[in-house]
């Protein structure tokens, strides 16, 4: 990490420092590293900076850019500093983005600099644009008088530059069915010039006059509503299918008319491409989008675009939310219970919960949408700090889908099956009738575990305390907790036998190769994040489902979410059981939330849907709940639970995790900070104790937890505790306020 002499020793660095003239003005620089507090730099006479300004400075002996944060600290004797080097021709980052960016800091007790690094993520964007080439027509006549011949090949390309504005050499290359070779040759010869060409945009521009669907009653009501775009929190509680998306691009329009920008948030990248198939549909144009599979070209233009303001809709995965909006008017959370809006490395952070902070910092509206909503979303409408719109019918008149259990002490699959007989009979029937089914089961590979059937050696990561997955599709073993990878080994690592490993459980791959056997004639998918690769692929594979080239469908929760499949008729659960298991606070809200969105894919069209849900436990409340569709009985209950234990949203937490490639180190600090615990009213410290995962990439973790009543904040706990601690060598605190993952 640089210290503070990085940057205000020159002499000891090898820099120069500036001398300063009487009343030279000193600024805070924020650089996008992990620091947590601005640096102190001169600025040049006949320079004007102002907060938010993108400049250029020394650090050391190198040059980095960062973002001018105010005025200096003045804590540096000012013939100590250097200067700002240059301001680059950008518009400032705008007020409302930095101060966001001190919020979040603040507020999750990381790196102010680190989280200026999420907003300033494409350092190629603070590049000048960089000139394209296109070419058009030269002057052929004087060409051919030169000397210049016309082949046929190059005959083609004047036949589609005749017709056609200039294009760029590969484009051009590419519709005269030409070498690249060519292209340039006839450029050399005159027979093609060249013409600067701006760079083109990933996305369009929306049509906020373009006429849009018929809505239902309930829908106009709502939209009504929204497109008031007064600001505060809205949440759209709409049962599956019920065209919440259709609701809130009305206010999209309502901001487009106000020439503000929109910002869209949805939680996987799988669910974009009917999303943006609707979108287009609606507005005559594609948005802006921002995810991880996005080029570098558009990742640096989309950027540059949100900065300027011509990007005028963005959806995109949570870091979308640090964009440099120019102004930001509207911000939506679709499917605003899913934990994927959690980022769990690096700064950590819960997007829905920080989309709603900008939209106050803002005075924007910030509208939250999803058919099970979270119980911390519940409980704000219910005390009147959230507003609500409810959509309670499916559109178009269709029906919500029937569900069952199927109890699988009674019912047993056979042998190394787990498709229940009962499970069998309905979907063989259902692709009988010409209709589509969907088989889920949340577990990615072929089975969790893998052993030896001579010694009982269980295949294990070599960096964490968890079990390598079998991946029989790509022939190796897999570790979804930090990537680790290897081939199948021919005998066992213990015993030396060969041919004795058996797989244990069932993976959505074993699944497959299960339905393949009990329904050789149906046309199968699978659908995991590991054959659901991109967008593209997404678009693809969907499009298959809806096109109905594919009678049965195989997947994971990626296939839950978002998708209409007018023709898939009946869902059936594998393991409804599966989420259930650990010591998960909010298991029992995930599960019923994970099970409602998968039997939503069922009966979207003009038939019913079935849904059946296998479960050892089906008199359990959340599975009655999901029969009953009783949900608000359910979370009732829940939240009377959470209440008297004070957990949250009725109680504060904050987790602790220490860790370091050294066991020893971590035990001895683990203990040191134990005794020094804070013991008063209203809090409570928990551990230290090992982490469920004890073992995560080859660094041993223990855990504490910190409970407070829901009037104290753990930040201020934790500054005290933590004050004056240090943490040497490879020793590393994370702290993880308002914890959703417990390993």
């Amino acid at each position: 990490m640089p210290t503070e002499t990085d940057h205000v020793l020159g002499e000891e660095t090898g820099a120069v420092a500036a001398t300063p003239r009487r009343g030279s003005r000193v600024v805070g620089v924020l650089l996008p590293l992990a620091l947590f507090q601005a640096y102190d730099y001169l600025v040049p006479a006949g320079l004007e900076l102002v907060r938010g300004d993108i400049v250029t400075v020394p650090l050391g002996r190198r040059s980095v850019t960062g973002i001018v944060w105010g005025d200096g600290a003045g804590d540096v004797a000012p013939e100590k500093l250097k200067q700002v080097t240059a301001r680059l021709d950008l518009p400032p980052l705008p007020a409302i983005t930095c101060d966001f960016v001190d919020w979040v800091a603040q507020y999750t007790m990381a790196p102010v600099g680190a989280v200026l690094r999420m907003a300033i993520s494409v350092p190629d964007a603070l590049e000048p644009e960089r000139a394209m080439k296109a070419w058009q027509l030269g002057d052929i006549a004087t060409a051919k008088t030169a000397g210049a011949k016309l082949t046929a090949a190059r005959q083609r390309v004047v036949d589609v530059l005749t017709s056609s504005p200039p294009l760029p050499p590969t484009e051009l290359a590419r519709l005269a069915a030409v070498s690249a070779g060519v292209v340039a040759e006839m450029g050399k010869v005159g027979l093609l010039q060249s013409v600067p060409l701006s760079q083109k945009r990933p996305f369009g521009m929306p049509d906020a006059d373009a006429a849009g669907p018929n809505l239902s009653g309930a829908q106009q009501k709502a939209a009504d509503e929204l497109s008031t775009l007064a600001p505060g929190v809205t949440l759209i509680d709409g049962v599956t299918g019920s065209g919440k998306t259709e609701v809130y691009f009305e206010a999209i329009a309502a901001t487009l008319r106000a020439g503000r920008q929109a910002l869209v948030m949805v939680p996987e990248i799988a669910l974009t491409p009917q999303w943006l198939t609707r979108f287009e549909a609606r507005f005559a144009a594609l948005p802006a989008q921002w995810h991880s599979e996005l080029t570098g070209l558009e990742r640096r233009l989309t950027w540059r675009s949100v900065l300027d303001g011509s990007a005028k809709v963005v959806v995109g995965a949570r870091s979308a939310l640090f964009l440099p909006y120019r102004d930001l008017g509207l911000i939506i959370v679709d499917e605003e219970h899913e934990s994927a809006f959690k980022q769990e490395d690096g700064v950590i952070y819960q997007a829905r919960d920080m989309a709603v902070v900008r939209g106050h910092l803002a005075k924007i509206p910030v509208i939250l949408a999803s058919a099970t909503p979270s119980l911390e979303t519940i409980v704000n409408v219910e005390t009147g700090r959230y507003r609500a719109a409810h959509l309670p019918d499916r559109h178009g008149g269709a029906t919500l889908p029937t569900i069952e259990t199927i109890d699988l002490r009674l019912d047993k699959p056979a042998r190394q099956s787990w498709i229940a007989p009962r499970l069998k009979a309905e979907i063989l029937q259902t692709l009988a009738d010409g209709n589509q089914a969907l088989l889920f089961l949340n577990r990615r590979g072929y089975a969790p575990l893998t052993l030896c059937r001579s010694c009982g050696h269980r295949m294990q990561c070599p960096r964490c305390t968890a079990w390598l997955v079998e991946h029989r599709f790509h022939q190796k073993l897999m570790c979804h907790h930090c990537g680790f990878d290897s081939p199948m080994p021919p005998s066992c690592p213990a015993c030396q036998s060969e041919g004795s490993f058996a797989a244990c459980g069932p993976g959505v791959e074993r699944l497959a190769e299960e339905a393949e056997a009990l329904f050789p004639d149906a046309r199968r998918l699978v659908l995991t994040s590991d054959t659901v690769t991109g967008p593209a692929k997404a678009e693809s594979l969907m499009r298959m489902v809806a096109e109905r080239e594919v009678d049965l469908v195989i997947g994971t929760q990626i296939i839950a979410k978002g998708h209409n499949f007018p023709h898939l008729t009946l869902v059936g659960v594998v393991d409804a059981d599966l989420g259930l298991h650990g010591g998960d606070l909010r298991a029992a809200e995930r599960t019923y939330q994970l099970m409602s969105q998968v039997a939503g894919r069922a009966g979207r069209g003009e038939k019913p849907g079935r849904v059946f849900l296998q479960t050892y436990d089906p008199d359990r409340a959340v599975m009655e709940a999901l029969k009953s569709g009783d949900r608000d009985s359910f979370l009732a209950a829940e939240a009377d639970d959470r209440r008297q234990s004070g957990m949250p949203p009725f109680g504060r937490l904050a987790a602790l995790i220490l860790s370091s490639r050294d066991q020893a180190a971590v035990n001895a600090k683990a203990q040191e900070l134990a005794r020094s615990a804070p013991h008063r009213d209203g809090v409570t410290v928990l551990g230290p104790a090992p982490a469920p995962l004890a073992l995560l990439r080859g660094r041993h973790r223990l855990r504490f937890l910190l409970k407070t009543r829901r009037d104290i904040a753990p930040q201020g706990v934790l500054k005290g505790w933590l004050r004056g601690q240090k943490f040497p060598g490879d020793l590393r605190l994370q702290i993880d306020i308002d914890p959703y993952s417990f390993m």
